[in-house]
């Protein structure tokens, strides 16, 4: 597509030796058709908003002439080898200069003429603006049905369920962060899902998050899109849940033990007929598995949140602090005592078979000791040595 230059001086970035107050990074692959008037749109927007500025295009590997485009119409270009919508943008973000980041697609399906509410957010001291298209509008062939009747408000909705992030659009590709934010969120994924991370740090940090209505247009490009749906899509999904052992292990974990503990206590005392239907150890041996499930699930969540926190993927916590201590010796007694209640249900069993001269005992009886007994010495021993291995997890915080 043929590309009407504008006189240098129309360019509307700021000269190098001014102070830049905001940055716009476009990433781009193969953008030939629609960079231009990405980049022209964008220099408007900085002579009618009268901003110092600079226009980086973050360049991931382009074969079609995008990166003598960008140049020719004055934009900088940033060269990123690394492959990937979030390793382009990190690339991007990270050589800009700006005071404020405003990032957006190439493909012309977001107007750059309209980024002033952004940046208006931004000086009232907002930290990360999301762009909202379900409040500016979805116009006719912009968005999939599938992306905009399922993915896009299923995923958005997981998100704000997990953690509680007020953002009603978690993918919108307009937003604006200030630098210090980004610095702090510390993004680390270099795929589609850079977008989901970059919302849920900034929530679980506690930052400022406003939103501006977004209208989506029908991107310009004459090729299918870089978006693979079901593959992003599951990307965007895994990450949230990555970052969630809440709700990736812990409420699962309390919903399965509970439950199981509720009825193994329920038939330990005998058979229970329910609207016709008799429950017994059949069903008492499904709930102590159910224990033993729910168990593991939620020694994983502790797990999973310590090492989380360990690392830096979450900000610290108000209890547990940056670098939990795991308490080793009371998790050590506390599967001792479970292991020791374990051990004396049994030796009643044993008492009772012992009493029947080591012969055949009735299993309705019997099991209703022997199954309790092998799920708590299990929750025993399970606890021990998750007491120990947090213990070493906890080693590097010393």
């Amino acid at each position: 597509m043929a590309v009407q230059l504008l006189p240098r001086s129309n360019y509307g970035i700021a000269p190098r030796d001014a102070a830049i107050e905001v940055s716009i990074v476009m990433p781009c692959l193969n953008e030939a058709e629609t960079l231009g008037t990405c980049i022209r749109k964008a220099q408007q927007a900085i002579v009618d908003c009268d901003l110092q500025a600079e226009i980086i295009v973050a360049d991931n590997g382009s074969t079609d002439g995008s990166q003598d485009l960008a140049r020719r119409l004055g934009a900088r270009v940033v060269d990123v080898p690394e492959k990937g919508y979030g390793a382009a943008l990190r690339g991007g973000i990270e050589a800009a200069q700006g005071e404020f980041i405003v990032m957006g697609d190439a493909d012309d399906s977001y107007d750059f003429l309209a980024i002033y509410p952004f940046v208006e957010k931004l000086r009232d001291g907002y930290e990360l603006v999301m762009g909202n298209r379900f409040q500016g509008g979805i116009l006719p062939g912009a968005m999939p049905w599938k992306h905009r009747w399922i993915g896009n408000p299923v995923l958005t909705g997981i998100g704000r369920l997990f953690f509680h992030c007020p953002a009603g659009d978690f993918h919108c590709g307009l937003r604006a962060f200030s630098k210090d934010a980004y610095r702090r969120m510390k993004l680390q994924t270099t795929g589609m899902e850079f977008a989901s991370e970059m919302v849920i740090k900034a929530t679980l940090s506690n930052m400022a998050i406003a939103e501006a209505p977004t209208t989506l247009h029908k991107d310009g490009r004459s090729r299918p899109p870089h978006l693979r749906s079901w593959r992003d899509g599951w990307r965007h999904l895994r990450f949230m849940l990555l970052f969630s052992p809440r709700w990736l292990f812990l409420w699962p974990g309390a919903i399965l033990f509970l439950l199981g503990a509720i009825v193994s206590l329920i038939l330990m005392r005998g058979p229970v007929e329910l609207a016709g239907v008799g429950f017994d150890i059949h069903t008492l041996l499904v709930a102590g598995f159910a224990c033993l499930l729910g168990y593991q699930l939620l020694i994983f969540g502790v797990f999973t949140k310590i090492y989380a926190l360990s690392e830096g993927f979450h900000p610290p916590h108000k209890l547990l602090g940056a670098r939990p201590q795991a308490p080793l010796e009371w998790g050590v007694l506390a599967g001792v005592v479970l292991g020791a209640a374990g051990l004396t249900l049994l030796g009643l069993a044993a008492r009772d078979w012992r009493q029947v001269g080591l012969g055949a005992l009735e299993p309705r009886v019997t099991m209703r000791q022997v199954i309790p007994a092998v799920v708590l010495m299990m929750l025993g021993v399970q606890t021990v040595f998750a007491s120990f291995f947090l213990g070493i997890m906890s080693l590097r915080g010393k």
